[in-house]
């Protein structure tokens, strides 16, 4: 079983900043990229910033200048800073990951998501 546990949502004045952390744990061979995703009410979720194992990253737009993921392999954990906070930010932000795990010979590939945590940006 693969748990993905995210933590440092809140609420904060815009121009502020917050540092959001998801750790990932349990069966895990690899793990090929983690990220962030958001969705606010009435909208679809979208996708916040990428990180690959190979260190590649990948921005959305609207965050790029802002935001900056990073992560640390040997806590299975990516961060994602967050800085020039607006309220248009505001939204559930879901960890996302793609871990392989072994099962006898082979090693399967799945997609898991964290519970999400609420940035509220507001005066």
């Amino acid at each position: 079983q693969v748990q993905l546990v995210e933590s440092g949502g809140g609420l904060v004045q815009p121009g502020g900043s917050l540092r959001l952390s998801c750790a990932a744990s349990g069966s895990i061979f690899s793990i090929n990229a983690m990220g962030w995703y958001r969705q606010a009410p009435g909208k679809e979720r979208e996708l916040v910033a990428r990180i690959t194992s190979g260190g590649s990253t990948n921005y959305a737009d609207s965050v790029k200048g802002r935001f900056t993921i990073s992560r640390d392999n040997a806590k299975n954990t990516v961060y994602l800073q967050m800085n020039s906070l607006k309220p248009e930010d505001t939204a559930v932000y879901y960890c996302n990951a793609l871990i392989g795990r072994r099962w006898r010979e082979g090693v399967y590939e799945y997609d898991y998501w964290g519970q999400g945590t609420q940035v509220t940006v507001s005066s």
